[in-house]
């Protein structure tokens, strides 16, 4: 079958970059292995999206036969992970418990309910008329917006960790089109979306690089009361 493995290949390229952030951030592995993993069963919403969104031929042909594809799980593993780290390992932070002084802050009150907004958001928005990708791309903006109407503080790495997915996203979608020409045009089900196309590669993919990169910088920070402490503030209070 024509790119068989175009998908494989192309999900777990991923995992080099997260190998690098992993090696190079070691106050960061704990965070990201968790993150990754837990992102990792994003991948299992994988029917949401085909055909609808898009139908890459995958290994054993298990998304033309269930929807599912094991390249979904890695794919979502790798981007779990760097999507989580990638502003904190530039910037050389690892994270430290949020103090309970600052936990007892009046818009902390408002925790749990920031933590549902994605989801709930995902789930009424599934049922407008418009393809996944769209209740995708605008639950994870009200997200990093609830985000940061709770936790203030999340604002520079949401946005700049938004920018920075993007970056890495965009240029991961550059390669495929350089290395597989023609995939995109046969994969992705062009019609059913805007029809706009940057460089040969659809606007949604890139608003979903963007707006995964916002949600995920401030993920683990917001879901379990941590924060951002640079490296050489620790040295200096040593």
């Amino acid at each position: 079958m024509r790119y068989h493995y175009v998908w494989l290949f192309w999900s777990s390229a991923f995992l080099l970059p997260w190998a690098a952030l992993y090696w190079s951030a070691p106050l960061l592995r704990r965070m990201m292995l968790r993150v990754s993993l837990a992102t990792s069963l994003f991948g299992l919403t994988e029917p949401l999206f085909v055909p609808s969104y898009w139908n890459p031929p995958s290994l054993f042909e298990l998304a033309q036969r269930t929807r599912f594809d094991l390249e979904s799980l890695v794919f979502s593993f790798g981007i779990g992970g760097i999507g989580a780290v990638l502003y904190a390992a530039l910037r050389r932070t690892h994270l430290v418990s949020l103090a309970t002084r600052t936990r007892d802050e009046p818009l902390h009150r408002f925790h749990r309910i920031a933590l549902w907004v994605p989801i709930v958001a995902f789930v009424i928005l599934q049922f407008l008329p418009w393809n996944a990708i769209y209740s995708a791309l605008l639950a994870l903006v009200l997200g990093s917006i609830a985000s940061v109407l709770c936790r203030p503080g999340l604002l520079t790495a949401t946005l700049i960790g938004g920018a920075l997915f993007f970056g890495l996203y965009g240029a991961f979608m550059l390669a495929l089109v350089w290395t597989a020409p023609g995939y995109i045009a046969a994969v992705w089900n062009l019609p059913a979306l805007s029809g706009v196309l940057i460089g040969a590669i659809p606007l949604e993919e890139l608003l979903f690089g963007f707006a995964f990169g916002l949600y995920w910088s401030g993920v683990y920070e917001h879901m379990f009361w941590a924060e951002s402490v640079l490296h050489a503030n620790v040295a200096a209070a040593a």
